[in-house]
């Protein structure tokens, strides 16, 4: 039990239990921010380290389940078709996974979550911001850079995936896709930094892979969610869950 619980008392353990089988439950429905309430929420209650230990296991395991979702072959012309995005996001965590322990990540979220804010309130309140399609693969190169760069340090990188395909007016079923094969790459890559880093060690992966299962329990919840939602409802509610992520980043950035 004590490799499970990797120091923490009973009742912080159960929290964390019942925080990962809720953000399950809202990645199966949108297809993302289960690391981001994850991280947000431990931040509370768990040293730092523990915090971003915990979210690595559930992360990956979750992702293969969305990926794959569809099959193989349709996982696999995804990866080939943002495949740029797909190797900034990963050449990013690998670099700033390294400084995860000098870099202030108040910083870092704080400029994560206010560009992020934005873009959704206004997109929320009618306003045309689309990517010139003639710049969608400098867009990826750069999009694809600040996730991976932001996802090392604080185990985040969806925003700007989901900023980038709410801007090319990605379908349902594209955008849930495109999420489980980028956020798959980058959390087998986020394991093996922080393997690497010593966030994870035999303590905290035990504590991980505790997480798994609610993580798994919640998203097959939430998958029943997602089916049930129109086109245009799940683009608004990926929009209100944008601006609600980015605007909790910022509540952590300032300490509130």
């Amino acid at each position: 039990m004590e490799i499970l619980l990797a120091g923490l008392s009973v009742p912080a353990f159960l929290a964390a239990l019942a925080i990962t089988l809720f953000a399950g439950f809202i990645k199966g429905a949108v297809g993302f921010a289960m690391p981001m309430i994850m991280i947000s929420a431990f931040s509370a209650f768990l040293p730092p380290e523990v915090a971003l230990s915990g979210l690595i296991l559930p992360t990956l395991f979750s992702n293969v389940s969305q990926a794959l979702r569809q099959g193989v072959p349709a996982a696999w012309a995804t990866g080939l078709a943002y495949r740029r995005m797909l190797v900034a996001t990963v050449v990013m965590i690998v670099v700033s996974a390294q400084f995860v322990r000098v870099i202030p990540q108040d910083l870092f979220l704080l400029l994560l979550g206010l560009p992020i804010t934005a873009f959704a309130a206004l997109q929320l309140a009618g306003k045309t911001l689309a990517l010139r399609l003639e710049h969608r693969s400098r867009a990826e190169w750069i999009l694809g850079a600040i996730g991976g760069l932001y996802g090392g340090v604080s185990g985040v990188w969806g925003p700007p995936l989901l900023v980038y395909l709410l801007s090319i007016g990605a379908d349902k079923l594209e955008t849930v896709r495109v999420q489980g094969v980028v956020f798959l790459i980058g959390a087998v890559v986020l394991l093996a930094a922080h393997l690497q880093s010593g966030v994870l060690n035999p303590s905290t992966l035990g504590f991980s892979a505790a997480l798994v299962l609610p993580a798994l329990l919640g998203q097959s919840l939430g998958f029943a969610i997602q089916d049930r939602l129109d086109q245009a409802k799940f683009r608004r509610w990926t929009q209100v869950l944008l601006v609600l992520t980015g605007l909790n980043l910022m509540r952590r950035a300032l300490g509130a």
